[in-house]
């Protein structure tokens, strides 16, 4: 199965204006295990400079300067992935690292230090007391059923909504409303793992979910149209199996259908697109769209959702 996805985002302004520099993080990460066959990254003015860099963490960054003023910014993102199935356990794990708890090597942690920090303003009272009372699981267990059990509890008592806002929720907001986005509950899946000693990082990138060839026998168990979308979810670093994917919106390990495309400490420097235009009456537009362009017969018949 491969698949064509355009992501575009339109910002109309009410007059020309001046457009400051800008970063765009829309490139598929290095560690992104979905095949990129084909990217492009096409952005209105055409009068431009572009230069692409890598961030502290690996990620692609293109910083784009633009020295004329324009009533539009558009900027389009084309590629083409192949969706080959992932096994999302598909890794291996380190003896000493097989059973939950486990500590890293001082020098592995020393590597860590920013992915275990939990920031000043992800603590709380509403987090210390989940964190340590009946949310997560607490007892000695093998690593990826702890991560599995973690990943749960947090899609359990997290609603998931589609929030417009700009920001990220903390997590006592995100757990006193009992509901959030995808990067709300994605934050608060990482803060509770650091609080667990396990190092972990922000991820944000496209989920692309294709409906399946044939109905299920127990029913509609998925998308019944192909989608895609940004998204967000979180990576934890397990030695030997390196930096596994969980999503908290679907109590999932991140699969084909989660491409990263910036993975980071902290939400604010995995932002999409970041950058300041002069003062204006601004609207903006956006739109994923995801097609099939080569398509084998998948077989998920005969056996039923709960089989």
């Amino acid at each position: 199965m491969k698949i064509a996805l355009e992501h575009r985002t339109t910002y109309r302004f009410d007059r020309p204006i001046a457009i400051g520099p800008h970063v765009i993080r829309l490139r598929p990460a290095p560690h992104a295990r979905t095949p990129i066959e084909a990217y492009s990254l096409t952005i209105s003015p055409a009068d431009h400079f572009i230069n692409w860099q890598q961030d502290p963490f690996g990620n692609y960054v293109a910083r784009v300067v633009f020295p004329g003023k324009a009533s539009e910014l558009e900027i389009t993102v084309g590629m083409v992935a192949d969706m080959r199935a992932i096994n999302p356990f598909d890794f291996f794990i380190e003896e000493y690292a097989q059973n939950y708890p486990f500590r890293y090597p001082d020098e592995l942690a020393a590597d860590l230090v920013p992915y275990l920090d939990i920031p000043v303003s992800a603590r709380g009272p509403i987090f210390d007391e989940w964190i340590t009372g009946g949310g997560p699981p607490t007892d000695e267990q093998p690593t990826v059923q702890f991560l599995a059990g973690l990943n749960a509890a947090v899609f359990g008592d997290i609603a998931y909504s589609t929030r417009m806002e700009a920001g990220v929720q903390t997590p006592d907001e995100t757990l006193a409303r009992q509901i959030g986005s995808c990067r709300d509950s994605s934050w608060l899946l990482v803060n509770a793992l650091r609080h667990r000693g396990l190092a972990a990082r922000f991820v944000s990138g496209y989920l692309v979910q294709l409906a399946a060839d044939e109905p299920s026998l127990d029913g509609p168990s998925g998308p019944t149209e192909d989608f895609t979308d940004l998204h967000a979810w979180a990576e934890v670093y397990i030695p030997g199996a390196g930096w596994i994917g969980l999503d908290p919106t679907s109590a999932l390990f991140a699969g084909e259908g989660h491409i990263p495309l910036a993975a980071t400490p902290h939400p604010a420097s995995a932002a999409a697109i970041s950058g300041a235009t002069e003062p204006s009456e601004t609207r903006m537009e956006f739109t994923n769209q995801v097609s099939r362009v080569q398509q084998e017969l998948r077989m998920t018949l005969p056996y039923t959702a709960t089989q």
